[in-house]
């Protein structure tokens, strides 16, 4: 029997996630394919920052800043667990910008999009103040401002999950193959890429959310044409043990006047990217290139006394940004803004993504819903600007506050076992924990903060099927475990109940 449904959406990335989560909340029927993972793409692989793009304001993209900031506030109040406050110092050079023109873009970045729950920027003396000990002595000028952290495959998870609970049917490794208009409605055919069992859908409208390959949706599944196009861009960053004392991140900018964001990351390591390079292969197949390692730990090393080594990269990853191409001949100077392409002149409407960033996401998919609004005269209104994304209802937005009262839940569970399940999971840690009696319960422990009842939540609950899924996108075990831990826990999941059911 052929399935009709109001949206058929193609991209389990932020901006397939966002628009999935926001079309059920409008009463729509959804269904979300994703030929992969849910984020396993650039979703997965950016920076994890939630922030306005100060760099931006160079290019005179003050329409993009100014949304970004305003979105960096609205979700950080919706998922508290996953997102937090950090701040950034930013050591001065005289060989880049003048200092003035970095006042100016900081004090822009300060009041552009009404700031209310971020500190603002200070100047501070590096030789003074503590941020200033890891630094070379010749940097004895920096500022410092407020950005945000955000888990960026978390975020994706979490939008899929609300928008299945509010009856959005989510199919990650489903391919769409193949999508043709018949009159009011698109055929389209879907197969399950670990199965083959393959099903045909009927929809109204279609939303191509493909990213990276939202070209190839356009010319090979659904047969249409653009007068658009997607500018592809890798980034890179590498991963390495935190190198200062104290939980400030560092942006620091480089020869070629690119920024350069070293951040705290997982307690005791260091985040540090990106780049910014055309890129025409297989985005399957992308991965950091030795000369991108090179820049990076260059750059570092510009400004540390203490400087890093190749040895010193524990892992690399690399992204490829599916930007808008605005003809710009810098890839740094491409716009990060998003452009739809709403196509509706054979019938059905289709609606073509083309760039976006993490940060602008809901709004994105806010807009989305408002292009097709004409096509759906009874979908109700805007509504996920003040909506708690799952878990994110913390008592009074607060993880610390949250973290005392599983304590006293809980007594049993290690407090940084219970950080660790309230930054993931937030209230939804209470469903991870559900009955249990003592850390016995919890099953077997495959690594320092892994144990099975973690692992079966996330492939009850999250749709994980294999190693990668948990260790690497729903979570970062994978960086905290050695590689006979990480084997013996593929090994079990291989041999586990949780094979058999996927």
């Amino acid at each position: 029997m052929t399935q009709t449904v109001d949206l058929l959406i193609i991209g389990g990335g932020i901006n397939g996630a966002g628009i999935a989560r926001d079309a059920a909340g409008r009463g729509l029927s959804v269904i979300l394919c994703e030929k992969d993972d849910l984020a396993q793409g650039t979703s997965s692989r950016s920076g994890k920052l939630v922030h306005g793009g100060l760099r931006y304001l160079e290019h005179y993209e003050f329409r993009l800043v100014r949304e970004a900031l305003i979105e960096r506030e609205v979700l950080l109040e919706s998922a508290p667990h996953i997102i937090w406050p950090m701040r950034f110092v930013l050591p001065h050079s005289a060989d880049d910008r003048p200092a003035w023109l970095v006042r100016l873009g900081l004090f822009l970045y300060d009041h552009l999009g009404g700031r209310k729950r971020l500190p603002g920027t200070r100047s501070l003396d590096l030789r003074r103040a503590p941020e200033g000990t890891p630094l070379k002595a010749k940097y004895t000028k920096g500022f410092e401002y407020s950005d945000c952290w955000v888990d960026d495959a978390r975020l994706v998870i979490l939008n899929a999950l609300d928008a299945a609970e509010r009856g959005a049917e989510v199919l990650p490794r489903t391919a769409c193959t193949s999508a043709r208009r018949e009159g009011h409605h698109w055929r389209a055919e879907l197969i399950d890429t670990r199965t083959g069992t393959r099903r045909t859908v009927l929809a109204r409208g279609l939303v191509n959310a493909g990213g990276p390959w939202v070209n190839d949706i356009i010319g090979r599944v659904t047969g249409t044409n653009s007068t658009r196009n997607v500018r592809l861009v890798k980034g890179s960053h590498i991963i390495v043990p935190k190198f200062w004392d104290g939980p400030q991140a560092y942006l620091v900018q480089n020869h070629d006047k690119r920024v350069i964001f070293i951040n705290p990351y997982e307690g005791d390591k260091a985040l540090i990217g990106t780049t910014d390079i055309p890129y025409e292969g297989a985005v399957e197949k992308v991965a950091a290139d030795e000369s991108e390692i090179t820049y990076l730990i260059e750059a570092v090393n510009r400004y540390f006394e203490k400087g890093l080594k190749r040895s010193d990269v524990l892992e690399s990853f690399s992204g490829v940004r599916p930007l808008y191409d605005d003809g710009a001949g810098n890839p740094s100077a491409v716009t990060r803004d998003y452009v739809f392409d709403l196509d509706d002149r054979g019938g059905a409407p289709v609606l073509n993504i083309f760039g976006g960033k993490i940060t602008t996401f809901r709004k994105l998919a806010e807009h989305a819903l408002q292009r097709l609004a004409p096509h759906f005269p009874a979908m109700k209104g805007d509504w996920t600007a003040g909506a708690f994304l799952p878990g994110g209802d913390l008592p009074g937005g607060d993880v610390a506050a949250f973290l005392s009262e599983l304590s006293r839940t809980y007594p049993w569970l290690p407090q940084d076992l219970l950080l660790h399940y309230a930054r993931l999971y937030g209230t939804r840690t209470r469903d991870l924990i559900g009955n249990r009696q003592s850390l016995a319960d919890m099953g077997r422990r495959f690594g320092p903060q892994l144990y099975e009842a973690e692992a079966r939540y996330l492939a009850g609950h999250e749709w994980a099927t294999t190693a990668e899924d948990i260790l690497w996108r729903r979570t970062k075990h994978r960086l905290h475990m050695t590689e006979a831990e990480t084997k013996a826990f593929a090994d079990w999941l291989d041999t586990s109940d949780l094979a058999k059911s996927a």
